[in-house]
């Protein structure tokens, strides 16, 4: 007795947070909304227009089923009832049609919306900055692509359908009925409040469960996520702390089991009322119609008529009471859609960007000062879970930092936690975009270089290399998608972990799971320097990559990176500074400005900050292999 529109508008219901009536939209939401979905006007207009002939078949059923009534009364014309009877089976008929294609129409809609909404967001936070992924959530920007999306699609799927439906199921229907019985028609509106006044505070009630609910689940994914990843998960068992973590989870999952029954109350004694209000209505319709059919004011298909369709009108009527909520809902996903593709990318080319000059690599950097960008240029307080975003303006990293490194030469960044060195490193390739100064390869300003051609210049292997959960062809190919298996098989050769490779059940299909952690510390950076040579960049940047080894993958490794360096511009971070004793320059760093520069042997003799640093590192310890230069091919030295 409920119909389609009760259930849509139960789905309103446990939509309808409280939050969304007081939401500021944003100037233009509805005109953007628009633009956005214009290649989609003609199958919104078709979809339009099935579901308001299906709704005018709706009432018109009703109608004819009186006819029957009063024709089957008159007795005296079967022709008339079989006519009749066969215009109904023929609405059905169109009606199916008419649902079918109203759910193609819908679905190429909805389908399509989410495609071009997830592309876009996906694409465009591709195109951030470092910075907006070390402030934002991770579940939460996933929610945007996710929820949001599919709120977003909901407005033209079933919020605008239920709502154009139910507006002409409610005009023709009661239309319909004033012209059968203004007074059934009046009693019938008039029993409405007693269903829209209970429904109100069920509504509200449910949106408050509602939204603890969903606070709730979100609280479980963010446990989920990161207790469930490699990291966490060792975390947990390393610090001893499974029952807690356990407790905490089963108690949010016991709070959402509790609303859950509760919420299954409220919704069915919500049907439950409206069943029996229409059902009264529906009473009181046979009542005060028969007597009217007896006293000859209506005939008996007119009240067949009037009570067919007053099962049509409460559910559409009910529905278009909380139609705003259902409204704002699907606006407010689409403004927190918008508002991540409104984050401006603080790296992009610029118009007139040009590729990197051929040739030996030269990298300089001229006077350059850095400060990471502030909060509010990067991120959203949403997307940080927080009320308002942090105001404090970040203060100067870099400070006039100065040097070059002149093409096939390794120039050494060292000094003490925090200088600056992976920062500085980080300009190069235009992770972050310089405050002041410049940094250049070969003379062109890195800002005024295309993205592509930088990536294909620059090679980087961070302390930490990251590895997709995804085979090692594909993760050693990501640089280089063309590359063939002899060439793989050559990369990995060079970077001594062929063989591990080879013992592998699977070879290079072998995934190499979260993060890699499949491999050992050293198995898998082996894999990233392997990724490196693969791509044989002509600037390479190696933050620590040896930090990972062993004593002897690391001679290993060295030599390696000794052939893979030879001839390239290489700028080396270094913590460990007898990997770097070779290096043609040696820059120290200290709080963002450069200390010293000179050769290792220069540096220990001026007695300054890298010789305290070199003298501590190696007053107790041997020192393991050393890095040698491009063009280098003295032996691996030890410490003094």
């Amino acid at each position: 007795m409920m119909g389609g529109g009760g259930m849509r508008m139960m789905g309103a219901l446990h939509r309808g947070d409280e939050k969304l009536a007081a939401t500021k939209l944003s100037k233009g939401m509805f005109a953007r909304i628009m633009r956005f979905t214009a290649g989609f006007r003609r199958d919104i207009t078709i979809f339009l227009v099935t579901v308001v002939a299906a709704a005018g078949i709706g009432v018109a059923t009703p109608v004819l089923a009186g006819d029957v009534v009063n024709e089957i009364n008159a007795g005296d014309d079967l022709g008339a009832i079989v006519r009749i009877a066969g215009l109904i089976a023929l609405l059905a008929v169109i009606d199916g049609g008419l649902s079918l294609a109203s759910r193609w129409f819908s679905a190429r809609v909805g389908e399509g919306l989410i495609y071009e909404l997830r592309r876009k967001v996906f694409g465009h936070v591709q195109s951030m900055p470092l910075a907006f992924f070390t402030r934002t959530q991770t579940g939460a920007l996933v929610s945007r692509l996710n929820n949001d999306v599919m709120g977003a699609q909901r407005a033209f799927t079933s919020t605008l359908s239920g709502l154009v439906s139910n507006v002409i199921a409610v005009v023709l229907t009661l239309a319909v009925m004033a012209t059968q019985s203004w007074q059934i028609t009046l009693l019938s509106l008039v029993m409405l409040p007693l269903f829209l006044i209970p429904a109100k505070m069920v509504g509200r009630k449910l949106a408050t469960l509602t939204r603890e609910s969903f606070e709730l689940n979100a609280g479980m994914n963010a446990q989920m996520t990161e207790r469930f990843g490699v990291g966490g998960a060792l975390l947990v068992k390393l610090f001893g702390r499974p029952e807690h973590e356990v407790g905490q989870f089963a108690e949010r999952a016991d709070r959402v089991r509790s609303i859950g029954i509760t919420t299954a109350m409220y919704g069915r004694t919500f049907i439950v009322a409206l069943t029996l209000v229409a059902g009264l209505a529906q009473a009181v319709t046979y009542g005060l119609g028969g007597w009217l059919a007896i006293t000859g004011s209506l005939s008996a298909g007119t009240v067949v008529t009037l009570a067919l369709l007053l099962t049509r009108l409460y559910g559409p009527l009910t529905a278009l009471s909380n139609v705003r909520v259902d409204v704002m809902s699907a606006l407010v996903s689409f403004q927190r859609v918008f508002e991540v593709l409104d984050l401006k990318p603080l790296i992009a080319d610029a118009p007139d960007a040009k590729p990197v000059p051929e040739g030996p690599a030269r990298v300089e950097f001229d006077d350059v000062t850095f400060a990471y960008p502030d909060a509010k240029d990067v991120s959203l307080a949403s997307l940080e879970d927080v009320a308002t975003l942090d105001t404090t303006e970040n203060g100067t990293v870099l400070n006039g930092v100065t040097f070059d490194v002149k093409p096939g030469t390794m120039v050494a960044l060292v000094g003490p936690s925090g200088a600056g060195k992976t920062t500085t490193s980080l300009l190069v390739p235009r992770v972050y975009d310089v405050s002041s100064g410049a940094v250049r390869i070969n003379g062109l300003d890195v800002r005024e270089a295309t993205a592509r051609s930088l990536t294909d210049t620059i090679g980087v292997v961070t302390q930490d290399a990251h590895m997709f959960h995804d085979s090692i062809r594909a993760n050693l190919g990501y640089g280089r998608p063309d590359a063939t298996d002899a060439q793989l098989w050559n990369a990995l050769e060079r970077a001594h972990i062929a063989e591990v490779v080879r013992r592998l059940p699977d070879g290079l299909d072998t995934v190499v799971g979260e993060r890699g952690y499949r491999f050992s510390g050293g198995e898998k950076q082996r894999l990233a320097i392997a990724r490196l040579l693969l791509k044989s960049p002509r600037v390479v940047i190696l933050d620590e990559a040896t930090a990972h080894l062993d004593s002897e993958s690391e001679a290993a490794v060295q030599r390696a990176l000794a052939e893979a360096l030879e001839g390239r511009t290489a700028l080396v971070i270094a913590h460990r500074l007898s990997t770097v004793r070779d290096a043609d320059e040696i820059v120290v760093l200290d709080d963002g400005r450069v200390a010293e520069r000179g050769s290792h042997a220069e540096l220990v003799e001026r007695g300054g900050l890298y010789a305290e640093l070199y003298h501590t590192q190696f007053v107790r310890t041997d020192s393991p292999a050393t890095l040698t230069g491009p063009g280098k091919a003295g032996p691996l030295e030890s410490a003094v």
